[in-house]
């Protein structure tokens, strides 16, 4: 019995006391590393397929990243609500409500990966095509995109598994089982790709079946946790009172993910519109791109966390410094990855494509991105405080307005003039969006925390004592 509570220990973590740096950087760096994990599923696919099926499958693979990223993004939103929920009960100890959490997240779960799965295959061609796919891409792309929806509901799983997992403190088992599914990716990959020569449909065969593999290990692993966290198979349904809670949660935050996808959609439409070549090199250069906003948005995901444990046990007087001290972080690890990845560059796009001009249109990506992807995590971090606060829409209806209605706005007027027609003025519409919807984020922190008493002296006085 002492050895189980002793396992436990090892995992779960208490966010509400302690060194809010010490514990942010051990939450945070497992769940870097697990988000990286997860990224190269599709870096590998991407990588083997631009080295040895060439650049039309380079692009069909790339290309389909902005879409299924706005086709999951309102259920992986739904997981934020199950983070929070989680969070919450675990640091006010309601068992209770906990286990009703955990055995309504996995059915949630699994549910929208088996719609996601259907509607992601019956639909991909004509989404692609509403895309404005390119002739010699779209076969391709709607081959790769129907298979890598087959792995949907193992997706779902693990994602809902692992926000549950996060909730206790506990990054460090998510890490594992990425790892093992990773690298059982990439050997398929390989496999299937350069030995069978079965381009697109190998590396989304992979994928599939590496997910497959992470979300039964989270399954597994509830299955075995001891007390409130415990998944029980047989009481695995919806409680009425409990989905209302993640609902008013997840819908916000998963429609603020839609949408930022949706206008990524629209801003991949424009980049095809600058043809094949741009289109590969835009996809090497996203691909690395999304290793450094994985590092970053593992603080956004710790933000969330802390905030919502440290509400649940009534410890306002940390939430101040959780914030300063999750800032802190994301800009350091923007910084120094980003401007590493701008300076290493051409080195890391020559592994993707061996194209010099694939590399050249990639590098323009990452000079204009990269190198002020900081504020992107700024922005996620005063997000993820606000939404651990118990405040989802606001966060929602800043980001829609603040960065996507800007983006969107800008390809209308600006970008579609002649003389400002150029990718360079497209990619600038991500800085623009990140610097004034941070501005009104921390607007928005400000008049939240005064009403909340986050700022209130006499809270941190009384603390002290």
């Amino acid at each position: 019995m002492s050895d189980s509570k002793n396992e436990k220990k090892q995992y779960g973590m208490d966010l509400t006391q302690g060194s809010i740096l010490n514990k942010m950087l051990r939450f945070c760096v497992p769940l870097m590393f697990s988000s990286i994990l997860q990224l190269l599923f599709n870096a590998a696919d991407i990588v083997v397929v631009g080295r040895f099926a060439g650049d039309a499958s380079l692009a069909a693979v790339g290309s389909n990243v902005a879409l299924i990223n706005l086709l999951t993004n309102l259920f992986i939103g739904l997981s934020v609500g199950v983070n929070v929920l989680a969070a919450r009960y675990y640091g006010a100890k309601e068992d209770n409500e906990l286990s009703k959490t955990v055995h309504t997240a996995i059915c949630v779960g699994i549910l929208s990966g088996l719609f996601l799965n259907v509607f992601g295959v019956i639909g991909a061609k004509q989404i692609l095509v509403w895309m404005k796919t390119p002739k010699n891409v779209l076969p391709l792309a709607t081959l790769y995109l129907r298979v890598y929806f087959f792995g949907m509901t193992a997706m779902m799983v693990y994602n809902f598994g692992s926000a549950l997992l996060r909730a206790m403190g506990d990054t460090k088992r998510p890490l594992y089982f990425l790892l093992g599914s990773g690298i059982v990716n990439l050997v398929l990959n390989m496999l299937f790709v350069i030995v069978f020569r079965m381009d697109v449909v190998g590396v989304g065969l992979a994928t599939v079946i590496s997910q497959w593999i992470s979300g039964i290990l989270v399954l597994m692993c509830l299955i075995k946790e001891q007390g409130a966290m415990h998944l029980n198979i047989s009481q695995i349904r919806i409680d009425r009172t409990m989905i209302f809670k993640i609902l008013k949660i997840g819908i916000p935050a998963g429609i603020q993910g839609v949408v930022f996808s949706l206008s990524n959609v629209v801003i991949q439409t424009s980049v095809n519109s600058f043809g094949s070549v741009v289109m590969a090199g835009n996809s090497a250069a996203q691909n690395l791109e999304g290793f450094v906003y994985m590092a970053m948005n593992a603080f956004h995901q710790g933000a969330v966390t802390f905030t919502s444990q440290n509400m649940g046990a009534g410890k306002k007087n940390r939430i101040l410094k959780i914030t300063i001290v999750a800032l802190l972080c994301v800009i350091v690890v923007g910084e120094v990855f980003g401007n590493g990845m701008f300076i290493l560059g051409r080195s890391l796009l020559g592994i993707y494509s061996k194209s010099p001009s694939v590399v050249e249109a990639g590098m323009t990506r990452l000079k204009m991105i990269c190198t002020i992807y900081a504020l992107c995590g700024i922005m996620d971090v005063m997000v993820g405080v606000l939404r651990g606060l118990g405040y989802s829409v606001m966060p929602m209806i800043v980001s829609l307005f603040g960065a996507c209605g800007l983006r969107l706005l800008w390809i209308a007027t600006i970008f579609s003039t002649e003389k400002y027609h150029t990718i360079e003025m497209l990619y600038l519409s991500y800085a623009v969006s990140w610097i004034i919807t941070v501005s009104i984020h921390v607007i928005c922190y400000c008049v939240v925390g005064r009403k909340r008493g986050i700022f209130d002296l006499k809270t941190h006085q009384i603390a002290r004592k």
